[in-house]
């Protein structure tokens, strides 16, 4: 006699196949939420468009030790100095319509709190502000690529 498998209607499980329904119908690669002590993120494949991962772990009442980093050749532009990073997942503009020029080009000066680029996100265009003014020394990211959440988009110095 074997059991009949049954479905598991935990809050958190229908949490996830909520986030997972956003993913396809905002065609994203990864969502992340945090609610008290829960935290999630869903991510899937873009090959495949399938989720492939839900992490539900609440926070931990004692810290840990962080394991030492890794050491690598190739560094990571979000830990650059001056470098202004992504604050959601989105697709970036850097020209606030196809037919305008660039907020910046490199080797322009910036002033703190200026617009250097856009993000859309579900349908609503999110002004990136400069969060310190200095010379636009690199733009890492292309009109109209998806970005991720901390991703770096461009370097002040």
């Amino acid at each position: 006699m074997s059991k009949k498998p049954t479905k598991n209607h935990s809050p958190e499980t229908k949490i996830i196949r909520e986030l997972a329904r956003i993913l396809d119908d905002e065609n994203l690669s990864a969502i992340e939420m945090e609610k008290g002590d829960l935290r999630l993120r869903v991510t899937r494949q873009l090959s495949g468009g399938v989720p492939v991962a839900a992490l539900a772990a609440p926070s931990l009442a004692q810290p840990v030790a962080a394991a030492p980093p890794l050491e690598t050749k190739d560094t990571n532009p979000a830990d650059e100095a001056g470098a202004v990073t992504s604050p959601m997942v989105g697709t970036v503009y850097v020209r606030s319509s196809p037919d305008a020029d660039a907020f910046f080009n490199v080797g322009d000066t910036i002033k703190a709190g200026e617009t250097v680029l856009l993000i859309e996100a579900m349908k609503t265009f999110n002004p990136i502000k400069a969060p310190n003014g200095g010379t636009l020394t690199k733009i890492l990211v292309e009109d109209g690529q998806p970005v991720e959440f901390g991703e770096a988009l461009l370097v002040i110095s």
